[in-house]
């Protein structure tokens, strides 16, 4: 954009179109940037919530734990815990806001069928499984709501580059160019005018010295 360009009427009109287009990709990209803040807040007031809720579950969770441990023994809780197999059954969609692919996790489907026999074990145990079962549920709400902080913020930083871009470089320069076009197609037309008064005189007296 530093390079001068020509002064004429083609020229300004091509400018006075980029000049538009510029103004028209900032608001459109400002409206991304407010749509894309308001989902991000709400992203991360619901991370506070769901970190405010695991501390609560976590801590109950391991209460639980404790009791299990106890009343049945550390090596039996932990030959119980080997025992229940991994969750695999998240389900994970993307949802397009303003073109960021943001995710959200269904939450855990099916009834709880016990891994473990209930000959040996007691029912600590079986609340330290379903305390930790929600913390299970929490972390992949937690996970859904910290993946798509990151993506948002990281398309929100992307986007006020682009803002700013347009704002402090585009548009003033497209403004510059298109007044030292205008001053210059004036200037130029004024002398065009003082040529053809000066071209008129002198051909009226060339006419009345021949006449």
């Amino acid at each position: 954009m530093n390079g001068k360009v020509a002064s004429t009427r083609g020229n300004l009109i091509r400018m006075n179109r980029s000049l538009l287009l510029a103004q028209k990709g900032h608001d459109l990209l400002e409206q991304k940037r407010q749509i894309l803040m308001m989902e991000l807040v709400k992203h991360i007031e619901e991370a506070k919530a769901v970190q405010k809720d695991m501390a609560q579950v976590f801590a109950s969770a391991y209460k639980a734990l404790e009791r299990a441990n106890i009343s049945l023994g550390i090596d039996t809780v932990e030959e119980v815990a080997h025992a229940i197999p991994e969750e695999a059954r998240f389900v994970i969609r993307l949802r397009s806001v303003v073109g960021v692919e943001v995710p959200e996790v269904d939450e855990l489907e099916g009834k709880l069928e016990p891994s473990y026999s209930f000959f040996g074990t007691s029912g600590a145990l079986d609340a330290a499984y379903l305390a930790f079962r929600q913390v299970l549920h929490l972390l992949s709400r937690l996970a859904e709501a910290e993946t798509s902080i990151y993506r948002l913020a990281f398309q929100i930083r992307k986007t006020h580059r682009r803002v700013n871009a347009l704002e402090k470089v585009a548009i003033p320069f497209y403004r510059s160019a298109i007044a030292a076009m205008e001053s210059a197609l004036e200037e130029g037309e004024r002398e065009d005018f003082v040529r053809m008064k000066i071209a008129k005189g002198k051909f009226a007296k060339e006419r009345e010295r021949r006449g």
